[in-house]
C-alpha cells in the first residue's frame, strides 16, 4: 500500500487527526492538551472517554488502524486493554488516553495537567 504524501504529521496534527478518529467511534468528551512547555514527556495528551469496554476497545482500534493506513504512523506502543477500562496509545510526540467514561475522573489527567494549555478539538463529522 502506498502511504500518502500527508503522512508528514506535526504533533498538533497527530493529536487532532487522533481525536478525529476517537469521534468517529462516538468518544465522549475529548481533550487535546498542550504540554510542549512543561513536559518532556510528550508534546500533546489526548484524553477521551468510552461508554463501554467495547467502545474503548473500538475506539483504540480505529486510532490505530487509520493513522497506520492513512498516514503510515504505527504506535511506539500500546498499553492497557478494555478490561482495565483505560487504554494508552503512546505515539511519541503525541499518547492517547481512553478511559472508561467512570475511570476517567478518577485519574483526573486533566486536573494533574492544568497548568498546560488546551487546544481547540475537531468537531465530529
Amino acid at each position: 500500500m502506498t502511504v500518502p504524501s500527508s503522512s508528514a504529521l506535526d504533533g498538533l496534527e497527530l493529536a487532532q487527526r487522533c481525536v478525529e478518529f476517537a469521534l468517529d467511534k462516538k468518544a465522549l468528551d475529548p481533550v487535546i492538551l498542550d504540554l510542549q512547555a512543561i513536559s518532556t514527556i510528550t508534546d500533546f495528551l489526548v484524553i477521551c472517554s468510552a461508554q463501554s469496554e467495547p467502545q474503548l476497545k473500538a475506539i483504540a482500534n480505529s486510532v490505530v488502524k487509520s493513522l497506520k493506513d492513512e498516514h503510515g504512523r504505527a504506535p511506539y506502543a500500546v498499553d492497557g486493554f478494555p478490561a482495565s477500562q483505560w487504554v494508552v496509545v503512546d505515539y511519541g510526540e503525541v499518547m492517547l488516553h481512553i478511559f472508561h467514561e467512570d475511570k476517567r475522573g478518577v485519574y483526573a489527567l486533566e486536573e494533574l495537567w492544568s497548568d498546560a494549555k488546551k487546544v481547540p478539538v475537531p468537531q465530529a463529522a
